[in-house]
C-alpha cells in the first residue's frame, strides 16, 4: 500500500510527486479538504523545494531589510547608549 498526494481540479488528478507504481492497481481516493490558492506574487517564504539544489543568493533582491534595522527603538535608546 502506498499513499500518493495529488490535487483534484474537478476533472483530473495531478500528482504532487512522480508516481513509481507501474501497471493496474486498485485505488481508494480520499478528499482531505479544499486547496487554498497562494498568490505567488506575494513572494512568501514557504517550505523549501526539495527538488532543487540550494543556491546561495537565491533570495537576493526578494527580501528587503530597512536601513534602520539595527537602529535602537525610541523606547530603548537610553539603555543602549
Amino acid at each position: 500500500m502506498q499513499t500518493i498526494e495529488a490535487i483534484y481540479d474537478g476533472v483530473t488528478f495531478t500528482p504532487k510527486r512522480p508516481i513509481s507504481i507501474k501497471g493496474k492497481h486498485e485505488v481508494v481516493i480520499t478528499f482531505l479538504g479544499p486547496v487554498v490558492e497562494v498568490d505567488n506574487n506575494l513572494q512568501l517564504l514557504l517550505e523549501p523545494d526539495v527538488t532543487k539544489i540550494p543556491v546561495l543568493g537565491r533570495y537576493d533582491g526578494l527580501i528587503n531589510i530597512p536601513e534602520d534595522f539595527n537602529a535602537p527603538l525610541d523606547e530603548m535608546k537610553e539603555y543602549m547608549d
